[in-house]
């Protein structure tokens, strides 16, 4: 037998886990800031760039891909070398992993306070740093899968098939979504638009979840757990079947974020059924790693790592149930739009990544500093003011999203709605969003005192920069007999494993996406729906920037409460020249599909100005720089002629003058319209635009006609 000697980098595991810890506390605490401003507005100090819909995408995207990404890429880097006896492919390729992503979560700090995004959820950085994201990813890939081809170990362990899905399926989300039209350096216009847009857009939503924040999750529970129980996985057949189960059936769910919209019916059953189905793979993968401590339940008591690591994992098991009976439609038409929503994502984000990318941490300094963890006593103190915390959190949102979807659906004896003034349902929940602060404090707290404890132990140890092994190499493994024979084949061919993951990953998104691009039915037009003027496209993107999307939806569904209270039900023929659609994921404020020409153009601008002068009580910020700063005309040539190339029908060269007469001519009656209501304005502020964008939602439709033909 051919022994050979080599070394593990655990240089590249440390870089990331430092990262882990700083991004960690750094998305916390703007995740605080957000849950403030919820109940105390002037939080953000009159500043634009620290206002809720700004940093409510830099608090999801620092959480989502800086910490847990950073932890993501430790627990691989580590486990990985681990598991295929060998060191990483490349170490320039893991540098250039770490330095290029650190590069991009900086770039995203940047751009989103500016109100530079796409506006589309867990998507909202820009062409260029998407563009940086691919090139990163696709080293992380090439390293990934090189380390595998030289691996001294035949089988490919289950936490390694995790990882391949991750690696694959991450790449085909974010290209396919990404699919963006250049409008400018930072602007780019999505190449979907309105009903195609949102199902491709919550078709990777959805999935950012699946295969970044539980795939790779689920592969690093099969590797640490073990390690730190000192016990074998449960059962091998069943990390086979929760294996390709998932990863199978995760990809059709993407719909049920889109129940009751204007999304074909056909695709909104096969989401709310596919996310049924996911409940037997997620608990077979929850029963698997909570059964592997079965006979150590008595070191759980004392280990902090193990605490964490079984919290993680009930987390886990808890929010993959409640995803799929959210999914149901009785269930989904009281809970969107609703805090519930955002209490459900905290448990899986809080508890199963939170929890676990913790106990990793706890378990990885010590062996990278040859030490032992400095205070197991402050370690189990984090563990009980954690989950304190997680407590504080969920439970008043979980009671703040029933109480709105409740009153935004009550009707009184008479049958007239209970609560018209949707800013009654918001008072009566602010309360809730105090004690989630709370909570957000104390597991913030926890977080701090990791850090603390993981520097005492470095301190108190010496990193051992690189760790020797031993290893024979790599040999043909005889065939072994048994139900189980095809699969153990199967771990020995990392390709052809890849091309069956690939494969089995591809199927629903294939069947969902395709046919709503080829079947015109799917997307029937409204003869009346016209492109926006000029005035309303930079109106638009205001609306965009400032992130009003955060708190307002733009879809009214078939709800006689909703259409009691915003109006005629959404029609998909409404949003084919919306590009991105903007039908939101959460309600703050009122729905606003059919804002347009319900209050005068003064209203308008003093609700901006001032929220509160025209909705007592009003959690909203002030947005009066938009009464100071100018539109920025300069750019509209750019932004038509890009619209245009992706199928918004405005004439050639219409850019190149008449756009800026019909926007000035739009802006002077917007104008002559607030001196009726006692306000001097200015045609070129930016309170104008987005006047402009409000005043024509929804005036399309009314009493039309639907036909069959498409854009």
């Amino acid at each position: 037998m051919n022994v050979e000697t080599f070394k593990y980098d655990n240089r590249i595991v440390r870089a990331f886990a430092i990262a882990t810890i700083i991004w960690g506390i750094v998305g916390m605490l703007v995740g605080m800031l957000a849950a403030v401003e919820l109940f105390y507005p002037g939080a953000n100090l009159n500043l634009q760039f620290i206002t809720f819909g700004r940093i409510r995408p830099l608090h999801t995207n620092a959480v989502i891909f800086a910490f847990v990404g950073n932890g993501m890429f430790m627990g691989i880097y580590y486990s990985l070398q681990r598991l295929c006896k060998a060191r990483m492919f490349s170490d320039w390729l893991s540098w250039f992993n770490f330095w290029g992503w650190q590069t991009i979560i900086v770039a995203a700090a940047v751009t989103l306070p500016l109100g530079l995004t796409t506006s589309k959820e867990y998507a909202e950085l820009e062409w260029p740093i998407k563009i940086a994201i691919t090139i990163v990813w696709v080293a992380f890939a090439v390293n990934f899968f090189g380390t595998i081809v030289k691996r001294r170990e035949k089988h490919m362990y289950v936490a390694i098939w995790f990882y391949i899905a991750t690696v694959i399926t991450v790449a085909v989300l974010h290209i396919t979504n990404s699919m963006t039209m250049p409008a400018g350096l930072f602007k780019s216009y999505s190449m979907y638009a309105g009903v195609q847009d949102a199902l491709v857009q919550w078709w990777y939503g959805h999935n950012a979840v699946a295969f970044f924040l539980t795939t790779p999750y689920l592969g690093l529970m099969y590797y640490f757990l073990p390690k730190a129980a000192n016990r074998p996985v449960f059962s091998y057949r069943l990390s086979i079947i929760h294996f390709w189960a998932l990863v199978f059936l995760y990809i059709w769910a993407g719909p049920h974020h889109l129940l009751y919209s204007a999304l074909p019916d056909w695709a909104q059953s096969l989401g709310m059924v596919f996310s049924l189905m996911l409940i037997a793979p997620s608990w077979g993968g929850m029963l698997n790693g909570l059964l592997t401590l079965r006979g150590a339940w008595d070191k759980v008591r004392s280990d902090p790592v193990l605490k964490f690591m079984v919290a993680a994992i009930t987390a886990y098991g808890m929010a993959t149930l409640e995803g799929p009976l959210l999914s149901i439609k009785t269930v989904n038409s009281l809970s969107h739009y609703t805090d519930w929503t955002i209490a459900h994502v905290h448990v899986g984000a809080m508890g199963w990544n939170g929890f676990l990318t913790f106990s990793m941490l706890y378990y990885l300094f010590p062996r990278l500093y040859n030490t032992k963890l400095w205070s197991n006593k402050l370690a189990n103190y984090h563990f009980w003011i954690g989950m304190l915390g997680i407590v504080f959190y969920v439970v008043p949102i979980y009671i703040s999203g029933v109480t709105e979807g409740l009153m935004w659906k009550q009707f009184n004896k008479d049958g007239f709605l209970q609560y018209p003034n949707f800013l009654e349902t918001i008072l009566q929940v602010v309360p809730m969003f105090r004690l989630r602060a709370i909570g957000g404090t104390l597991y913030l707290v926890g977080a701090f005192m990791m850090a603390y404890n993981l520097y005492r132990t470095a301190k108190a140890g010496q990193f051992e920069p690189d760790t020797e092994a031993q290893a024979a190499a790599l040999e043909k493994a005889p065939v072994v007999a048994g139900k189980s024979a095809f699969h153990r084949m199967l771990e020995g061919k990392p390709l052809f494993f890849t091309v069956l993951a690939t494969v089995a990953v591809l199927i629903g998104g294939l069947v969902e996406i395709v046919p709503m691009f080829l079947i015109q039915a799917n997307v029937p037009t409204i003869a009346s729906v016209h492109p926006y003027t000029p005035l309303e496209v930079l109106g638009r993107d205001i609306y965009i920037r400032e992130g009003c999307l955060g708190c307002h939806s733009q879809m009214i569904r078939p709800f006689r409460s909703e259409t009691e209270r915003y109006g005629e039900y959404s029609k998909a023929g409404e949003f084919v020249y919306d590009h991105p659609f903007l039908w939101g994921s959460e309600r703050k404020g009122p729905d606003l599909a059919r804002e347009g020409g319900k209050y005068p153009a003064a209203w308008h601008y003093n609700h901006m100005d001032d929220p509160r002068s025209t909705s007592p009580g009003s959690i909203m910020p002030r947005y009066s720089w938009l009464l100071t700063q100018k539109i920025e005309i300069d750019t509209l040539p750019s932004h038509l002629t890009a619209l245009r190339r992706i199928g918004v029908p405005y004439p050639i060269g219409y850019e190149n003058g008449p756009a800026q007469k019909d926007l000035q001519a739009q802006a002077d009656k917007i104008v002559a319209d607030l001196k009726l209501g006692a306000v001097n304005a200015t045609s070129d502020q930016e309170i104008i635009a987005l006047i402009a964008y409000l005043q024509r939602l929804g005036t399309d439709i009314k009493s039309v006609p639907v036909t069959t033909a498409t854009k």
